[in-house]
């Protein structure tokens, strides 16, 4: 029977108390993070499955979509890049087509990968997923089917030393068992450790990398359980089970602190001092079909987070809310600071941004060539024609910010009555609705200030205007922005509803 210690009560760390601009400083901070592990190519090929195929009872996919993005170690770097550290990828390359691609999408990504290394007559691992509706159909691998040579070996070992040299801010291990990991890197890592400020280890096989005095690892549940020669845990009580064995696992890990991710149920963080108090966070559930490369962004935020100086208890809280921005997409996906500080503000204050955290990712936003589209009004009792114009207003560019007239200026604007619901209760169901990106409010009667700010390149309005008759226009088009006045359902105004529940009650 497993040893287990008396189960402490675990402290839950919420996004609530953690400020959404915190995301930032990892951006502003920049910190130099060298990754250390196996790339690989993962392709998504996805389109309309209507018929099952004649020569057998499957399903035959019409091919519409094609595309790829880096996976394993790979997704690590571009992660970390997306979250505003530099970042350098020392692996083991193959010397086909997939390897040309996934340098290409490293580098477009911003991860330097002149210290990998290209291996002759080396097949790129690739895992290619076949998918129709959101739901994977098949899913098929490919990839070396041998170690690296030995000169490939020194070659990767002269590169991890040059990178070591320019003394980077952290080193993060991604070993997915794929050979780029080996016995000799592994030495160089245990010979320069006493230079490496931050080591933190990723690796589907623990044993081994306890040696080397990670100060954080990684694993599941399934490699925490491995750690200690245990039966992966089952049931509601994982985090319970972690708990009760958090003396094994952090000895195992060799004294650092253990973030062990439990997919649905969130993660736990096992601090490596025997007195402070274990801490757990809370997952978005999402489907099994999306959680492809959550831990690698989990991982990648802890690590950035780390670097840059933030308490370890508040790294655990955004790591796992960049885990939670990916599982919200579709394939292999990125968290950017931009992405996470959005996601930071939704868990609080009904996703209400203060103007600072909404600048921060709408220059993520810009930097990734998107196109923005700002509106405001009142938007109190929500209705279809609020909803329509929503809509229309997304159709015209990649984002959508809406900014919501405070309590005040819609109490001037409308009258003492209003608004009907306040501000934090329009926000939270204005930003529900899909087609809306980002909320914030304004204290003024017009958002003329904030525009300035914003710089949008679409301002739309909805109304029997035209762009002569607002008084928004003349910033808009000094700035460069185009004015756009959508469709208006009059009779669905929330004046009109407002005065009908008045006159069915007198």
């Amino acid at each position: 029977m497993d040893a287990v210690r008396p189960v402490d009560p675990l402290i839950d760390l919420t996004p609530a108390r953690v400020p959404a601009a915190l995301a930032g400083r990892i951006t502003a901070r920049a910190p130099r993070v060298a990754v250390v592990g196996d790339a690989l190519l993962d392709g998504w090929l996805s389109g309309p499955a209507r018929r099952l195929g004649r020569d057998g009872p499957v399903p035959v996919v019409e091919l519409s979509e094609t595309r790829s993005a880096p996976g394993g170690a790979g997704n690590v770097a571009v992660n970390l890049a997306a979250l505003g550290a530099r970042v350098e990828l020392v692996s083991v390359l193959g010397d086909d087509a997939d390897a040309g691609v996934l340098r290409e999408l490293l580098q477009t990504a911003g991860v330097h990968t002149t210290p990998c290394v290209a291996e002759e007559d080396r097949a790129t691992a690739v895992k290619r997923r076949l998918v129709s509706a959101g739901q994977p159909l098949a899913r098929y691998d490919a990839g070396p089917d041998r170690a690296p040579r030995p000169e490939t070996v020194t070659a990767l070992v002269a590169g991890l030393d040059a990178v070591l040299d320019r003394e980077p801010d952290a080193v993060l291990v991604a070993d997915y068992g794929l050979g780029a990991v080996g016995g000799e890197v592994r030495a160089a890592l245990a010979r320069r450790r006493g230079q490496i400020p931050l080591l933190v280890v990723d690796a589907r096989a623990g044993d081994g990398w306890g040696a080397l005095a990670p100060d954080v690892i990684t694993p599941n549940a399934a490699e925490a359980a491995a750690l200690i020669g245990a039966a992966e845990p089952v049931g509601p009580d994982r985090a319970g089970w972690v708990l009760a064995h958090r003396d094994e696992l952090v000895a195992a890990a060799g004294g650092g602190d253990v973030l062990v991710t439990l997919d649905v149920d969130g993660a736990v963080r096992l601090p490596a001092d025997p007195d402070a108090p274990a801490g757990r966070t809370t997952a978005v559930p999402g489907p099994d079909s999306r959680a492809c490369g959550a831990g690698d962004t989990f991982t990648a935020a802890a690590t950035a987070a780390l670097a840059s100086g933030i308490a370890p208890e508040t790294a655990l809280v955004l790591a796992q809310c960049a885990a939670d921005v990916v599982v919200a997409q579709e394939g292999t996906a990125v968290c950017s600071a931009g992405a996470l500080t959005a996601r930071l503000a939704a868990r609080d204050r009904g996703g209400l941004l203060e103007h600072r955290d909404l600048l921060a990712i709408l220059a993520e936003h810009r930097r990734t060539g998107h196109r923005i589209v700002f509106t405001n009004g009142c938007f109190d009792v929500l209705h279809r024609g609020h909803v329509a114009y929503l809509r229309q207003a997304r159709a015209l560019g990649d984002v959508l910010v809406v900014a919501l007239n405070d309590d005040g200026s819609v109490a001037r604007l409308k009258g003492p009555e209003r608004p009907v619901n306040p501000l934090e209760d329009r926000a939270g169901v204005v930003g529900a609705i899909e087609c809306v990106d980002l909320v914030t409010a304004f204290s003024q009667d017009t958002p003329v200030e904030l525009i300035e700010a914003v710089r949008p390149d679409v301002y739309t309005k909805g109304g029997d205007y035209t762009p002569q008759m607002l008084p928004e226009t003349p910033t808009v088009e000094r700035l460069g922005g185009e004015v756009r006045v959508l469709d208006y359902l009059s009779d669905h105004s929330t004046t009109a509803i407002v005065g009908r529940i008045r006159a069915g009650r007198s």
